[in-house]
């Protein structure tokens, strides 16, 4: 193989990988707007409905400490570590935490939301977006076990 050969493989190749990556980025964009739909949905429905808010916590990355966020809206999973504002935001309600958090709180910024809540985990538990909104607008009053938390009265 010659240096021109190599060359043109090595510019192939560099353009497959270009063209992979936007594909990628491409593929991931579709999502999060499918999501965003889904969410924005969401916070339509509940609101219709009179689905109860809750003032928003966030946690700790190492999951002890319990921080204030200025979020009102509804939590997406048991956890609580997932959560959609009243705005129609989505919050990974995990910080970094410490003493000042603990004074002066947090302000978890918005993330894009996924299609898939835990795709891709460790414990290979996954669920889509979709059949979790649902769940939440179809039991999310104040019964027990329920995956949200009634507003404080």
């Amino acid at each position: 193989m010659g240096e021109d050969d190599g060359r043109k493989w090595r510019e192939r190749q560099q353009r497959a990988v270009r063209a992979h990556a936007d594909a990628e980025a491409r593929r991931r964009a579709a999502e999060q707007e499918r999501a965003a739909e889904l969410v924005a949905w969401f916070v339509a429905e509940a609101t219709r409905r009179g689905l109860p808010t809750t003032r928003l916590v966030a946690r700790g990355y190492d999951g002890r400490g319990r921080y204030r966020t200025g979020l009102r809206g509804w939590y997406v999973d048991r956890a609580e570590t997932r959560a959609v504002d009243v705005a129609g935001r989505f919050h990974l309600l995990t910080v970094p935490g410490g003493p000042r958090a603990r004074l002066f709180g947090v302000d978890p910024q918005p993330s894009p939301p996924p299609l898939v809540i835990g795709a891709g985990g460790r414990d290979g538990e996954s669920i889509p977006l979709r059949t979790l909104l649902s769940r939440l607008l179809d039991d999310g009053t104040d019964e027990p076990g329920s995956t949200t938390r009634a507003a404080a009265r």
